[in-house]
């Protein structure tokens, strides 16, 4: 890992009588995004958050504070940190892997948060035994071990040099997909309307590169908080119109033939296409701008 990247977790892995050191390392992360501070309106100034009695409106110190379960309406039974910490399991350091399943048997409404698995120096072979004998099997493996003071099922995966580790929800997080779905109409969409949005989707495939993903959230603040400072407004954005019942089959007939006409327009020639790189091209232009006024967001915002 490059310098500065810590590892997060660093134990053992094993699976059936083989172990190796391994560690976790960080796989997504939020640090980058642009943060803000509370600010008083009236002074400017930044506000410190203080806990106070909820009945006496009192301010509590922090050596006063401990944690409570609500059993009733306002009552509670006190729970001390102390008996918190004795119900953490023993962490031997050790993701031991339970079974192996094929690849395709995970929901991954079940996946919460990712981590890259890497060997330390003594345990490679072992490491890329496993690694190696996953992918020609074509399985993930689920572990349990204590990892942030909770046993956890982690689910083993080979990526790339490495494998990737990626805790799971227990099955009592995850909510019913019933429950969310039931509300839903019984619509049965044929003929026309039906052909038009295959026809649609079929000229719009693409391949999955998040690199073109933009998180236009992050932009936008970054554009907002780059105007705030050079004292000008930004513009309001358009209001999305939603298709009605009555004009989805016009929408999609409209949406069919933009597409057919996009297709259909000639391609620039060579001569024409080269005649305009002496200048920036618009988009990266405008990615070059949002870059930088993102960078000073984060100084002034941070």
């Amino acid at each position: 890992m490059a310098a500065g990247h810590r590892a997060q977790w660093k134990g053992f892995l094993k699976f059936g009588e083989v172990s190796c050191g391994v560690a976790l390392y960080t796989a997504a992360s939020t640090s980058e995004r642009i943060t803000f501070n509370t600010i008083n309106k009236a002074t400017g100034n930044r506000v410190n958050r203080i806990f106070i009695d909820s009945e006496t409106g009192d301010p509590v110190p922090k050596e006063l504070q401990t944690k409570g379960f609500e059993i009733d309406n306002g009552q509670y039974i006190i729970i001390d940190p102390e008996e918190v910490t004795a119900t953490i399991p023993e962490n031997n350091k050790t993701l031991e892997i339970d079974a192996f399943i094929p690849c395709a048997d995970v929901d991954d409404v079940y996946f919460d948060k990712p981590y890259y698995l890497t060997p330390d120096k003594m345990g490679g072979d072992a490491f890329v035994a496993l690694r190696d004998g996953m992918k020609k099997s074509n399985v993930a493996a689920v572990a349990r071990a204590v990892l942030f003071r909770r046993v956890r099922t982690v689910l083993i995966r080979p990526h790339g040099r490495g494998l990737i580790a990626t805790t799971m929800n227990y099955d009592y997080e995850v909510r019913s997909s019933k429950k969310a779905f039931e509300g839903m109409p019984k619509i049965k969409i044929q003929g026309e309307m039906m052909d038009l949005a295959k026809h649609i989707i079929s000229t719009k495939k693409g391949e999955f590169d998040p690199a073109t993903f933009e998180d236009r959230y992050e932009a936008a603040l970054a554009d907002l908080v780059k105007a705030k400072i050079e004292g000008r407004s930004l513009p309001k954005p358009k209001k999305v119109e939603v298709s009605k019942p009555n004009d989805l089959l016009a929408a999609l007939r409209q949406s069919a033939g933009m597409i057919k006409a996009a297709a259909e327009k000639p391609k620039r020639t060579a001569a024409n296409a080269n005649a305009g790189t002496g200048r920036k091209p618009a988009a990266r232009a405008k990615a070059s701008k949002t870059a930088s006024s993102r960078s000073a967001a984060q100084r002034k915002a941070g």
